[in-house]
């Protein structure tokens, strides 16, 4: 593997660099607390896969129309390892990147990218405003209603459970148990008492 691998606080530095949006900052910390869970639960790298998660949407804030493809070039100038580059541009596949999605770390970035969005618009929506108390079954009850969390694709999420080969249900309950870790960290908390 060519290239530096960086830490938590060098990531999270660049992350920083570029975006000061406090919604797209809530967004990676989910994103980055989602693929440390995957990743203890496969056997995997938890701090590589935290890393990704984190810095994922790079680019986003800065040049969305040119989302993944800057993200691309900073983390290369960065001296980024090319397999935490690759793994970041695929989960925009099919939709700002050709780069297919490959390994279980790149998979499970794709999948659960755009469900965080939707864990998180349910929990808001919920009299706890938490995710501490919440279960898939109160994502699922959102998941036909198009004008809700409008901006969340159920497609790029239901090809990401295809591509994992696990049940849509499954993948929403590990992005919530996820998510339940930083729930404090990304205004989830809610009032509700953490579940024993």
């Amino acid at each position: 593997m060519t290239g530096i691998v960086p830490t938590r606080e060098e990531a999270l530095e660049l992350f920083r660099r570029y975006n000061r949006s406090e919604s797209l900052y809530r967004h990676a910390l989910s994103v980055e607390a989602v693929m440390r869970y995957m990743a203890r639960k496969h056997g995997e790298d938890e701090e590589k896969w935290g890393i990704i998660g984190l810095v994922h949407d790079l680019d986003y804030e800065m040049y969305p129309d040119q989302h993944c493809t800057m993200t691309e070039k900073i983390l290369k100038e960065e001296g980024w390892p090319e397999e935490y580059v690759r793994a970041v541009v695929s989960h925009g596949y099919g939709i700002c990147s050709q780069t297919e999605p490959l390994t279980l770390l790149e998979k499970t970035l794709f999948a659960i990218d755009e469900l965080t969005g939707l864990v998180t618009t349910s929990a808001l929506v919920r009299p706890s405003r938490s995710v501490l108390d919440m279960e898939a079954k109160s994502v699922r009850k959102k998941w036909t209603d198009k004008r809700f969390a409008a901006g969340v694709d159920r497609g790029v999420i239901e090809k990401g459970a295809a591509m994992l080969g696990v049940e849509l249900n499954d993948l929403i309950s590990d992005t919530i148990m996820g998510m339940r870790e930083v729930a404090g960290d990304i205004g989830l908390h809610g009032g509700a008492a953490p579940r024993e």
